[in-house]
């Protein structure tokens, strides 16, 4: 079969189901899969993608010329940094120790899912800046994941994320440093800012805690792959990513409770073909000898090498992209390894959304978890 089969057909089934433009939210891609390492660069990250992927050629000879609905025009034509900075308060102490950004500063990295904008992920950092902490938040543009370098200025970007990581520690040895990962994309960005500092263990052990929301899956499994890109390009509109019925707006009637429920997570026919499709092709993709290799060796790393510090899961078991049991095998593991490992279900919010769908008691395990990193001591096993 020609090489151009899978994009044929998954051109078909984003056009069957409906897709969006603009509309990918948390999608775990290959683009994390051959990292450079930079360990000593200074990046440049205030650059903007100009990628553009109007059409595809085809060993054929012949192109394709999608129409709006399918993703490979797919994004607006404005871009944004990969990396924004939002610096500790001067006048208020660091939960970790130490006073604002002069003196022992506490640093949040904030890992976006695949899709999230700097507006997203502001909310957030806003969260740890009432705490003392500031933030560098990190995205990942779709664009940049639909270009015929599948996605390595991402890897580099990541590269020039730990470069940037590693000034700000080196300008204070009392600076401390904190993870908040979201989704498996950044999960799997966590994994490769950690294997960028493998060179610089006295970085690595100044990392306080991670915070994991709605994330991991272990296991290089093609359906939930599938069903995260499925629930990116779909959005609002996806079945695995709706309000669940216990978090709706408003009292909700018990005769029709069910009905309701049942209705949200019926997903429709287009968005069971494109699942269908996706779930095939990286059935193929993820089985690629390089490729598969490059994805083992990351998730290794998130496995056996990451700092001793404690570990905090958020997670819900509504959330239908990344299946609670996955969650809760990597604790388990986690905890069988002796880690320092903390976790909360939320039940009933969807992926990702668990600070929007529980602002209050998010908040509060942030606060419960920052306390517990401040007593915590810690040292680093990462190593080559």
């Amino acid at each position: 079969m020609a090489a151009s089969s899978p994009v044929r057909l998954l051109a078909a089934a984003f056009t069957a189901a409906g897709y969006r433009r603009g509309a990918f939210r948390c999608v775990p891609v290959i683009s994390f899969l051959s990292f450079p390492r930079y360990p000593h660069r200074h990046p440049s990250f205030r650059g903007r993608a100009n990628l553009s992927c109007s059409s595809l050629s085809f060993p054929s000879g012949g192109s394709y010329s999608p129409p709006n609905s399918v993703p490979f025009n797919l994004l607006p034509p404005d871009s944004e940094p990969f990396i924004e900075w939002d610096p500790p308060p001067l006048d208020s102490a660091s939960p970790l120790g130490g006073g604002g950004a002069g003196e022992g500063a506490t640093l949040v990295v904030l890992l976006g899912w695949l899709g999230a904008r700097q507006k997203h992920l502001r909310r957030y950092a806003e969260l740890y800046r009432e705490r003392g902490v500031g933030a560098v938040r990190f995205v990942v543009p779709v664009r940049e994941l639909f270009g015929l370098d599948l996605g390595r200025r991402v890897d580099r970007r990541v590269a020039d994320l730990a470069a940037e990581i590693a000034a700000w520690c080196d300008a204070d040895r009392r600076r401390t440093l904190l993870f908040h990962t979201f989704s498996n994309t950044g999960w799997l960005a966590y994994g490769a800012v950690l294997e960028n500092l493998q060179s610089r263990a006295d970085i690595a052990d100044r990392i306080r805690g991670c915070i994991v929301d709605s994330a991991p899956v272990l296991e290089i499994r093609p359906e939930v792959w599938a069903a995260g890109f499925s629930a990116a390009m779909l959005k609002k509109s996806s079945s695995m990513t709706g309000s669940s019925a216990e978090s709706l707006d408003g009292p909700i009637l018990n005769d029709t409770l069910n009905s309701v429920s049942y209705n949200m997570m019926r997903p429709s026919w287009g968005e069971c073909f494109l699942l269908s499709t996706l779930q095939k092709f990286f059935e193929i993709i993820l089985h690629v000898p390089d490729v598969n290799q490059r994805l083992c060796k990351v998730l290794s790393i998130l496995s056996d090498k990451q700092p001793s510090c404690p570990q905090f899961y958020l997670y819900s078991s509504a959330d239908r992209v990344i299946p609670a049991d996955c969650v809760e095998s990597f604790i388990d593991l986690q905890k069988s390894l002796g880690r320092s490992v903390f976790a909360h279900n939320f039940v009933s919010s969807p992926h990702v959304d668990h600070y929007r769908s529980f602002p209050h008691v998010y908040s509060a395990k942030i606060d419960e978890f920052l306390k517990i990193c401040s007593t915590a001591r810690v040292s680093c096993p990462v190593s080559g």
